[in-house]
């Protein structure tokens, strides 16, 4: 907690946004040690967006406005995307989260393209792709009298390039790839993550067209078309098609759909160019060079004694349209064609986050008409003061270059300074810093438990609601723990039935009510909404398939869903199955260690480390595996003695009886700053390398683990192993900020 001296403002922050915040946006010297408390990077930042001021005025009161900008941001009224947050006021300078590159069908372009990528990637940002204009494989190659590789193979030289490039440290990269319903490589395209051990750095989406969703409906063929020459490349029946892309979005969450047209039917500068493709999680379309700012106000602060405050919302969202117009002027861009691009349509994205909040402290459940009707009367009046604050900015700095032949061009038309205003992304990690739940999205849960790496099981409950349960004197430890093996309140006779009402989450919500408030939300956006349709494990193919169809009739531009369960193993649980895992561990009997012999028979694993190679020696008496041994490629050093002490710990717990599994289960998935490898041979650590060669040595001598193989990319955090939730498109730790999605 700190206090502003020239406003009075007091600072307040949970201890998750604390860490998040000392971990990944706070300045750091050469030696890793934070240079500057929360306060600071606030001021910081409001400060460097605040000096674009003198652009256009030379007497603009830059201090006036720096301080309304710090005041928004550290009352959580505001925030700006990371990279802001990250890097405004810095040398680096890049403020853009959301970046999209053409991909041109020759080698050429598409290695520009990867490098272009790594540049962009360096600098803090995500980039989203369309691979519609490579030729299909096994197509001709005129140039060499070969044949093409296709799209799909050009995609896993993007992830390669994307996992080497490690974003300053800060920000993972993340792609989005897209491809065209309509290439004939569309099948493979549609299966290509089907075994979640590729691609791991791209969220892959199915452009679909208004042609192809009437074939759908009328269960007829559709035209497959070359992209090298534009002719046609032969039919396929479009319910199958669709029918497979939904089975495959059901088995592990992708692909999702977006509907092109619909991006094309609103793109405001048509005469630039098509919209092809999206950012990362697939809420910002973007024309090929082009990147976009984003910002997001926090509704949970907007609502004063039960009633939202339309006054207070008005006066953020024209300091916060200011704000991210003054972004586009103080940008560092990574590439002189996307400074170039941008500048010229200036787009912005202002969104929202705490929308669950503000439903709670209004008392009104997420899953009622209400809160639908709340939900586009909120968006509605957002969009339209922040279209007449990028109209007043018009007047007052002139409008965005290609205005002229843009869609707001019309006789009699105000012109405005940006080419798009609003847009709803998701909010992982700002909303976090401000304790708010995440974009428009309902909350995951009341409380949750959370196994750490000690075995011990922590309970996390809603702040709202652990303060609702001890105003109405129901609180109890007991019962939120209760709630966290439920999974849900409802159902919990102690709990007031109006709590229970009010306080629903994620999964108490049917996929249609979320297609509602994404369609809600949407028919007030400029851009799209980002937002995570959740399923139960118990979903069928036939329920995700009538979502998708939902989604197209509501007019929504696009669809990510996720059934609970149907990626690897998630951290967060809702019920005892936690506590079964561990109940064992607690059995009070005398633990006899069993001695050495003298001879004993062993196999050495090589594993590749961040810090080198390192050997593992696994060695079995006749009762089974009895102790490990490791050393490092590189002799001495903190990694060898680390090594060495994981070691003998190892061996102690197998000789006192510990389960082997039990062993990876604590090591698998440790991360640390230098990991090493991809796809099944990614090694996040030391630690990790030891956990990988028990199972592998498990797996070669038929020993049953309990447990199958994990991709920490899913599921449990790889940096933290804390809780990964699937929300807005993307997978977020609500714990240190880690996300998939950057």
């Amino acid at each position: 907690m700190g206090k502003s001296k020239s406003t009075g403002t007091t600072l307040t922050l949970s201890k998750n946004a604390l860490t998040v915040l000392e971990k990944r946006y706070l300045k750091r010297d050469k030696q890793g040690k934070v240079l500057e408390k929360p306060e600071d990077m606030f001021r910081r930042v409001a400060t460097a967006i605040a000096s674009a001021e003198t652009r256009f005025d030379a007497n603009a009161k830059v201090r006036d406005l720096a301080e309304k900008f710090y005041s928004i941001m550290v009352k959580f009224e505001f925030l700006p995307n990371s990279p802001t947050l990250m890097n405004a006021g810095r040398e680096l300078g890049q403020l853009s989260a959301c970046f999209v590159l053409p991909v041109g069908d020759s080698i050429d372009d598409i290695f520009d393209a990867v490098k272009y990528t790594a540049l962009i990637h360096k600098s803090g940002g995500g980039t989203g792709f369309s691979f519609s204009r490579l030729r299909p494989a096994h197509d001709v190659v005129m140039s060499t009298t070969g044949i093409s590789s296709g799209p799909i193979s050009f995609m896993r030289v993007f992830d390669i390039a994307t996992e080497t490039i490690k974003q300053g440290g800060t920000r993972r990269g993340a792609n989005m790839g897209i491809l065209r319903v309509d290439h004939p490589d569309i099948m493979d395209f549609i299966m290509c993550k089907s075994d979640q051990k590729q691609l791991n750095n791209f969220n892959i989406s199915v452009g679909l067209t208004e042609a192809f969703m009437k074939a759908v409906e009328k269960d007829e063929e559709y035209q497959l078309v070359n992209p090298r020459d534009g002719e046609p490349a032969g039919t396929l029946n479009a319910a199958k098609v669709f029918h497979r892309i939904v089975k495959q979005a059901w088995s592990n969450g992708e692909p999702g759909i977006v509907f092109l047209d619909r991006l094309n039917r609103d793109n405001p500068t048509p005469a630039v160019g098509q919209i092809e493709s999206t950012n990362p999680c697939g809420e910002q379309p973007l024309l090929p060079y082009e990147s976009c700012n984003l910002g997001s106000i926090n509704l949970g602060t907007m609502v004063t004694d039960g009633q939202i405050d339309w006054e207070r919302l008005r006066e953020v969202v024209i300091l916060a349209v200011r704000f991210l117009d003054n972004v586009i002027e103080v940008n560092n861009y990574p590439l002189p064609q996307i400074d170039e691009m941008t500048r010229a349509n200036r787009k912005i994205g202002l969104g929202v986050m705490g929308w669950a909040d503000m439903l709670i402290h209004l008392g009104i459940p997420y899953n009622s008409p209400e809160a639908i009707d709340l939900g586009e009367k909120v968006m509605r009046f957002i969009n339209e003061e922040g279209h007449a604050a990028s109209r007043d900015l018009a007047v007052e700095r002139g409008p965005f270059p290609n205005f002229t032949g843009s869609i707001y061009d019309r006789p009699g038309a105000a012109p405005l300074r940006n080419a798009t205003v609003t847009t709803i992304a998701p909010t992982g990690t700002i909303s976090i810093i401000a304790n708010a739940s995440s974009g428009v999205e309902p909350l995951f849960a009341v409380s949750f438990v959370r196994q750490v790496l000690d075995n011990n099981v922590l309970v996390d409950v809603n702040p709202q609601f652990e303060k609702v349960a001890r105003q109405k004197d129901f609180y109890s430890e007991g019962l939120m723990k209760r709630i966290a093996e439920h999974g849900t309140i409802h159902g919990i006779e102690e709990i007031p039935e109006a709590v229970r009402k009010v306080f629903v989450t994620a999964h108490d919500i049917t996929p249609e009510v979320h297609i509602e408030m994404q369609a809600a939300f949407q028919r007030h956006t400029d851009n799209a909404v980002s937002k995570t349709v959740n399923f139960p494990n118990s979903a069928t193919v036939e329920d995700v398939e009538k979502v998708f169809l939902l989604a197209y009739r509501q007019d929504c531009k696009g669809v990510t869903i996720y059934r609970d369960g149907s990626r690897d193993m998630q951290v967060l649980s809702t019920g005892k199955k936690e506590e079964q895992q561990v109940a064992h561990v607690a059995e009070e009997k005398k633990v006899v260690k069993r001695e050495r012999p003298k001879a004993l028979q062993g196999w050495t694993y090589q594993m590749q480390t961040g810090c080198g190679p390192i050997y593992i020696t696994v060695n079995e008496d006749k009762a089974g595996l009895f102790e490990l041994f490791t050393t490092m490629g590189k002799a001495g050093g903190c990694a060898a003695s680390q090594c060495e002490a994981i070691g003998r710990m190892v061996s102690l717990a197998w000789r006192s009886g510990v389960q082997a599994r039990q062993v990876i289960k604590q090591l698998m998935g440790i991360s640390c700053h230098l990991p090493s490898g991809f796809g099944d041979n990614r090694v996040l650590s030391c630690a990790d390398a030891v956990a990988k060669a028990i199972q592998a040595h498990m797996a070669a001598k038929g020993y049953d683990t309990g447990m199958e193989a994990q991709a920490p990319e899913r599921g449990a955090c790889p940096e933290c192993g804390g809780i990964v939730e699937h929300e807005g498109g993307c997978a977020v730790c609500h714990v240190c900020g880690y996300s998939e999605c950057a």
